[in-house]
């Protein structure tokens, strides 16, 4: 019989590990289509915004180039009317939001089952386009992401996949997504890795990288298609050099923390406005088209401004001037509920703040300091790692850039130092699903500093040594307890007397006069206050009721409460969220 188990176990064994294997062979495949359709879907939204840019103003290539293209009327005029259809768009696609449904791929992808609802996702991809060709200070790579995201899911559900794989396929056409936005395939793996998912883990790691190379692969097959940026060679770095980079992170960070309380206050504002979100997000554009009016480089995402800035030497007043302007209307744009990302725009606020920081540096030690746009390119990378609270990922993408070993150690000194400042600051982060991780990672070390004395509740079953017996018989029918315990005169924990002791001394009537000092028993071992959670556990483990008695100490064995295991292990649910 036991040689018979003993093969069953080793067979089940066996073809177990093939089944998991030719899974895990299977999710790569699957991944190689989720970066193939992310791609693909990527590259069908920014040919959406070409087309859509030539139907509505007759043109298309750089919203900055547009924009100068007409007068100052018009670019007052297009970016409102473009909020007020776009907010129309995303107030009707609204109505057929599910209660309670998940439509954000990060959240789909970490808590929801890996379900991306179709319908609503293409009809805000939509309103995005209507913003974006309208000049809306916004970036575009949100809502490519989101498409590519939601194809896999559609690819996932027809395949019928469970909701673990499911929500793994998520991830593998997000991060398709942004490598086809940015040409940044590893630092796309540890946006997902560092930001959504919240580890490194090789098993869903490598799927990951598999739909990230992918999508690169296909995205380099389209004619025309080129990185975002052009990133002039970085220069060579002395080391006292690197000591003012990392004053650069510093003030990336406090950057960082400005722009993400300006987002976080420009929403309140628009959301406390009485009017419809049309209306709103018609508001908004007027913002834009205000600041257009004289400054039309507000326009789009930012992209040429950061590529004609990192080329050329421009004055710090002008740089001081865009910067100001573009938050200004980022801030309008995104308050008002336009739909897209910021992950743009806040490379476009590192490098004018490096530009600015790089020209006082240079001002005052020229012979010292570096090109200012070594200091645009490194503050790019710092101003994101402050506003994501993912410094790896940030890193990586400005490595991925400029394809240079010369930028590692300023980037990675100013990526950490922005970080930190910017943590220090409790900013938060652009994305709410890293703020709630976060807060998350707080409370488990709140909850891993508690000691017993953090859960002790009041001892309702406490009785005197002279106790007697139907006194003991009435505090056990009025609470189900099998325990009662006992102290002294000074509260001093003697014992516990067990409701078997008090059944067998009232069924013996000679045993009437007992107290409870002679039903006493040592079988419970108490806690101490001071006792950590961990050893509390091991004591609950041993004892099959729900309450422990707690004492002072060992030393003042005083009596003190109850600790019930339910809060306790309460307390370790918590810990393992």
């Amino acid at each position: 019989m036991n040689l018979l188990h003993l093969l069953g176990v080793r067979y089940r064994t066996f073809w177990g590990e093939r089944l998991y294997r030719f899974s895990w062979l299977a999710m790569i495949v699957w991944a190689v289509l989720a970066g193939l359709i992310g791609a693909l879907a990527t590259q069908a939204f920014r040919l959406s915004l070409y087309w859509g840019d030539r139907a509505l103003l007759g043109q298309g290539g750089s919203m900055v180039a547009l924009a100068h293209s007409l007068s100052p009327a018009a670019r007052l005029c297009v970016p409102a009317l473009g909020g007020l259809v776009a907010g129309l768009l995303l107030q009707w696609i609204n109505r057929f939001k599910e209660k309670n449904s998940i439509s954000d791929y990060m959240e789909a992808s970490t808590m929801g089952d890996g379900s991306i609802p179709v319908r609503l996702t293409v009809g805000r991809s939509l309103s995005s386009v209507v913003s974006i060709v309208s000049g809306g200070s916004i970036g575009r790579e949100g809502s490519m992401v989101q498409l590519a995201a939601m194809c896999a899911s559609s690819l996932g559900k027809g395949l019928r996949m469970p909701a673990d794989k499911l929500r793994l396929l998520v991830a593998c056409g997000a991060a398709a997504g942004i490598t086809a936005a940015y040409n940044a395939p590893f630092a796309s793996v540890f946006f997902i890795a560092e930001i959504v998912l919240g580890s490194i883990a090789l098993d869903s790691l490598g799927p990951i990288i598999v739909a990230a190379v992918v999508a690169n692969i296909t995205m380099r097959e389209f004619p025309g298609y080129q990185p975002p940026y052009a990133i002039p060679s970085f220069p060579s770095i002395q080391g006292p050099d690197v000591l003012l980079f990392a004053l650069l992170g510093v003030l990336a960070g406090l950057g960082a923390a400005v722009f993400l309380r300006g987002l976080e206050r420009s929403r309140k504002l628009f959301a406390s406005l009485p009017v419809a979100l049309p209306l709103r997000m018609c508001l908004g554009g007027l913002v834009v088209g205000l600041v257009s009016w004289f400054i039309p480089e507000v326009w789009g995402n930012g992209y040429s401004v950061v590529n004609s800035a990192l080329h050329s030497q421009w004055s710090w007043t002008l740089l001081f001037l865009l910067l100001a302007s573009k938050a200004l209307a980022t801030f309008a744009t995104v308050g008002s509920g336009a739909v897209g990302g910021v992950f743009t725009p806040a490379l476009f606020f590192g490098c004018m703040l490096g530009e600015i920081y790089g020209l006082g540096v240079q001002s005052l030690w020229p012979q010292l300091a570096s090109a200012p746009f070594a200091y645009g390119i490194v503050g790019m990378g710092a101003f994101l790692a402050g506003s994501t609270q993912a410094p790896l990922m940030a890193i990586l993408m400005l490595f991925e850039m400029t394809l240079s070993y010369q930028v590692m150690l300023p980037l990675m000194v100013g990526c950490v130092m922005a970080y930190f400042v910017a943590r220090v600051t409790n900013a938060g982060s652009m994305y709410d699903i890293t703020l709630r991780r976060l807060v998350q990672s707080e409370e488990r070390q709140r909850l891993r500093k508690l000691l017993v004395q953090d859960l002790i509740q009041p001892a309702e079953t406490v009785v005197g040594q002279d106790a007697d017996l139907d006194s003991m018989a009435h505090l056990f029918a009025a609470h189900p307890v099998k325990y009662l315990y006992v102290v002294d005169p000074q509260g001093v924990y003697q014992g516990v007397v067990p409701l078997r002791n008090l059944n067998s001394a009232t069924a013996d009537h000679n045993l009437r006069g007992n107290r409870a000092i002679d039903l006493l028993t040592h079988e419970i071992q108490p806690l101490t206050s001071d006792m950590g959670l961990s050893t509390a556990f091991r004591r609950f483990m041993a004892h099959q009721g729900e309450r422990l008695p707690v004492i002072q100490s060992t030393e003042e064995p005083r009596l003190v409460g109850v600790v019930k295991k339910s809060a306790l292990l309460d307390t370790y649910a918590r810990l393992s969220i």
